[in-house]
């Protein structure tokens, strides 16, 4: 595998804090920062803070010593699909208060980072941009240095236009201490379609700059010409949508033909699972990596395993996603002709389902998970109890055989995190095509495509209205997606968010009975009470102290 330069430790930490040193009555310089004079009088040194882009700007509420942040949460404890109906965590870490209704500017969770996080971030990257021109770099390297910082720029915004709608552009300024912060231009919000065209502006300028290609001097994990049209894809596919309409659906869809029309990436015929595991896999197209011992997440086996292998349980998988997994015939389980038995509920199910989720009798490293009652060991009447998971399933999607469970500090956490694949650009363009022209060839090819991946093999799609379609894709998106970030932004920007959240989280119990064929009697709980969604929560609060620090000219959004 290509290496890759990431800063790590203390080095990153010095870069992220850098900061003009004043010397005092004892003329001694700090020894714990980088001074804005190395960062640009110093190539390797602005390098190095440029390369900090990707993984900077650490304003989460829990992250340990395993992991340095990235983008987003990715593998960190709650992940962001236990504020979905893919699944809930265990140990609430957060989660619970978005799931259950209780979100307010001044009570968010897991989600009260995004918006100080993200500026942050923003303010680095226009720093690096101001001061590149002094910089002694050749032309070309400086213009891929420059595609770089406008992708994380980009990607920064997007998370902001993501979460709470339209958002304060600050343009390439660089805010300090001394701005004035009765300038109202520090606060206005622009329109959701002026925030979404400015983003695509630095993208197109960023696809301009950036290589196709990754080399052994252009590291894996680090943006290129792809990475920016796969995020311009995304966000025009936002645009496009209910929520955001700030856009059209011919430009989403030219937007994700334009990745597929660079004929680099293709669907991995390596198995949905082992995509996961493989950073160099050509299906990823934008990547977080982490290293052994350098920079590794928490590892994922260990936090999400079942409690009688050790595990801690975390983002138990809902009832409600696995009814959408479909019968590997392709009919919905709610078909009467598709073949679903209730009380045999996990026989032949769509191969995703069994790449994802771990149920009762699972094979699972040379045994198998036993939730059912009484005396299943990954039960709560099993091992470390306490770490049971509250659905009745546990999470298989990302997870790494070969790595302990136990133990497993400096051994495991290496797996990639997927900001970008292919199969999103597919399913991007299968649904923005659809919405503008209606099924036509082209969309059944892409879609088709995806569901055709080796070791998964569902039946194309054919004959299909447009409304059915949509529904298809809709349902595609949730399971070839799961638990990859993408559900919390699809439900809103369809606004179908009222019907998918306000639905009880269920789980599944089972229970030992020999009279069944398969052992068990199965039937539905109801694994987290009061889960509810309010029309308010399509986006999320701008955090109260960051209301509080504008004086009040910052505009919060409906409903807080």
């Amino acid at each position: 595998m290509k290496n890759i330069s990431y800063i790590t430790g203390a080095v990153m930490l010095l870069i992220a804090s850098f900061t003009s040193c004043k010397k005092d009555f004892l003329t001694l310089s700090p020894t714990d920062r980088v001074t804005d004079n190395s960062i640009t009088t110093d190539t390797a040194v602005f390098e190095a803070y440029v390369i900090n882009g990707y993984v900077g700007a650490i304003l989460q509420t829990k992250e340990g010593s395993y992991s340095p942040p990235g983008f987003g949460r990715g593998f960190e404890y709650a992940m962001w699909s236990s504020v979905t109906d893919e699944s809930v965590y265990t140990g609430n870490d957060g989660s619970w208060v978005l799931q259950q209704g209780q979100l307010s500017a001044d009570n968010t969770g897991i989600a009260g980072t995004f918006w100080g996080r993200s500026y942050r971030s923003i303010r680095e990257c226009n720093y690096a941009l101001s001061v590149i021109n002094g910089l002694p770099l050749n032309a070309a390297h400086k213009a891929r240095l420059i595609g770089e910082l406008e992708f994380i720029r980009a990607f920064r915004y997007q998370d902001l236009i993501r979460n709470y709608g339209g958002v304060v552009l600050i343009g390439d300024n660089v805010t300090g201490l001394n701005s004035n912060l009765q300038d109202p231009a520090l606060f206005k919000r622009a329109t959701i379609a002026e925030s979404i065209s400015y983003a695509v502006a630095q993208l197109d300028d960023a696809a301009a700059k950036l290589p196709v290609n990754n080399s052994s001097s252009w590291a894996l994990g680090r943006a290129t010409k792809g990475a920016a049209l796969a995020l311009k894809s995304r966000l025009l596919l936002y645009a496009a949508s209910p929520l955001y309409n700030a856009g059209t659906w011919e430009a989403a869809a030219a937007a994700a033909k334009a990745v597929m029309d660079m004929g680099k990436y293709n669907i991995d015929q390596g198995g949905y699972s082992k995509l996961f595991l493989n950073p160099n896999s050509t299906e990823i197209i934008f990547e977080r990596l982490y290293f052994s011992n350098t920079a590794i997440h928490l590892p994922i086996e260990r936090a999400n395993g079942p409690n009688g292998y050790d595990g801690w349980g975390g983002n138990a998988p809902l009832q409600n996603l696995v009814d959408a997994y479909p019968m590997a015939n392709g009919k919905p389980i709610t078909d009467p002709t598709s073949g679903y038995d209730p009380q045999n509920p996990y026989v032949n199910r769509d191969p995703r389902f069994y790449a994802t989720i771990l149920y009762n009798k699972a094979a699972y490293r040379g045994s198998t998970v036993d939730v059912y009652l009484p005396g299943g060991k990954d039960s709560n009447q099993g091992p470390s109890n306490w770490n049971t998971g509250l659905t009745g399933y546990y999470l298989r999607k990302f997870m790494n055989d070969n790595y302990p469970i136990v133990n497993p500090a400096g051994v495991a956490g290496a797996q990639p995190w997927i900001y970008f694949r292919y199969a999103e650009i597919l399913l991007n363009y299968a649904e923005a095509q659809n919405e503008a022209a209606g099924p036509d060839q082209s969309v059944y090819q892409a879609i088709n495509t995806v569901r055709s991946r080796a070791s998964v093999v569902m039946p194309p799609l054919s004959g299909l209205s447009k409304s059915a379609m949509q529904a298809a894709i809709q349902n595609e998106r949730q399971i070839e997606l799961a638990f990859e970030e993408h559900r919390f932004y699809d439900v809103r920007r369809w606004k179908i968010a009222s019907q998918t959240e306000n639905v009880p989280a269920y789980g599944m119990s089972a229970t030992v009975n020999s009279a069944n064929p398969s052992g068990y009697t199965y039937a539905r709980k109801v694994a987290l009470t009061g889960r509810v969604f309010k029309e308010s929560e399509y986006w999320l609060p701008i955090p109260l102290t960051e209301i509080q620090a504008s004086n009040g000219q910052l505009k919060q959004n409906a409903g807080y």
